[in-house]
């Protein structure tokens, strides 16, 4: 291979890589800005997706299909790098983005009051698209914490004791989280732990991706 050929190869994949790192931001930006902007939501009481539903809610469609393709971009970057020597990351952080684009494209039912008008609490039957919806993310969600886990595994192979507890405890807390939502129980503690988890997970993407770059660029 050319030295020229190497570098376009680098650069393109620097560019994959800056793409997965850019998920976690924009993904939040943009939840953030609806958080305050749409009527009646409340994040202690209500999860991100359903910002998916009413007049605006194809601006949380759009948020999840770009991160979801965003996510994918980074995975494919990390793959390309060959950091960490897991093949298994790669795939299950594309997996994750996979997800969310099929979260975006199946919208959950309206529940717990949003959008305005709708009755509070949870809906007494669930649409095939708000079942769909659901078992995207829990689908990418293990991927996810999956994905946590096996880098624990190599980073700690390989020594690095500090980022091999970083992701042990991101995995750890993104379960705990998920499974609190996922079991339906109330309360503004559960709501909340599981947005937490969320930051903290994009947080950790954003910092792994960072690293394999690094590590490559080194």
């Amino acid at each position: 291979m050319t030295t020229t050929t190497y570098s376009t190869t680098a650069v393109a994949t620097n560019r994959l890589i800056s793409c997965g790192m850019a998920a976690g931001p924009f993904y939040v930006a943009v939840v953030v800005a609806q958080v305050f902007a749409r009527d009646g939501f409340d994040p202690t009481k209500h999860a991100a997706s359903l910002l998916t539903l009413g007049d605006y809610g194809w601006i949380q469609i759009a948020n999840f299909v770009i991160t979801g393709v965003l996510l994918i971009l980074g995975a494919i970057g990390l793959h390309q790098t060959g950091a960490f020597g897991s093949r298994w990351a790669p795939r299950l952080l594309g997996l994750y983005g996979v997800s969310m684009i099929a979260a975006g494209a199946l919208v959950p039912d309206p529940a717990l009051g949003f959008p305005v008008g709708t009755p509070d609490g949870q809906p007494v039957t669930m649409s095939w698209h708000g079942v769909g919806h659901f078992a995207a993310g829990g689908v990418g969600f293990l991927g996810f914490i999956i994905c946590c886990f096996v880098l624990a595994r190599r980073f700690a192979a390989g020594g690095e004791r500090g980022w091999s507890a970083y992701s042990i405890g991101t995995g750890v807390v993104f379960l705990a989280a998920f499974a609190g939502i996922g079991s339906g129980s109330a309360g503004a503690g559960v709501t909340v732990a599981f947005w937490i988890a969320v930051v903290l997970a994009f947080g950790w993407i954003t910092a792994v991706l960072r690293q394999a770059d690094r590590r490559t660029g080194d």
